[in-house]
């Protein structure tokens, strides 16, 4: 498979990242980008937690699946909230990310800045027309793009740890 890339787009909005997901799901249509796997979270001003969903179905080939999202999420939005005792059991999962190219940096810098009254579009592509992509996006006025770029062994790394899940 190709290089895959993790992307993550903030939105200024909760609603933001809704929409960026129907752009993105046109443009893998149109042949623009080849999307693996998508997720958006949604956190609506004055509520505790986000709301997060995985946008493909997890029959596609290349798709991470709900254990990826849901750790991935669980440690940036959740762990926190929830303290040590969760801490130490995500320890070894989280290590096997930090394997793969997403790093305690990359997990604070999205937590520091996916705030109540943001969204967040995660998407895992490859083959991207990057031009086409950013004109796409333009009308969606992402407010910061933050992302970890996986290289093909890291990718087979992120993917065999989560098909053990």
């Amino acid at each position: 498979m190709a290089h895959g890339t993790l992307t993550v787009w903030k939105f200024n909005t909760p609603e933001g990242a809704e929409a960026a997901s129907r752009t993105l799901q046109d443009l893998a249509k149109k042949e623009v980008i080849t999307v693996h796997d998508a997720a958006t979270v949604s956190w609506q001003e004055g509520a505790k937690k986000p709301k997060t969903k995985q946008l493909t179905p997890t029959t596609s080939a290349g798709a991470l699946g709900g254990t990826f999202w849901g750790l991935l999420f669980g440690l940036i939005f959740f762990v926190p909230l929830l303290g040590a005792a969760i801490g130490a059991a995500s320890g070894a999962l989280a290590g096997s990310l930090s394997d793969v190219g997403i790093d305690d940096a990359f997990i604070n810098q999205v937590r520091d800045q996916v705030t109540p009254g943001t969204s967040a579009l995660f998407v895992l592509t490859s083959d991207a027309v990057i031009e086409k992509v950013k004109e796409a996006f333009a009308g969606h006025e992402p407010d910061e793009l933050i992302f970890a770029n996986l290289d093909p062994e890291q990718e087979a790394a992120l993917r065999e740890v989560f098909a053990a899940s």
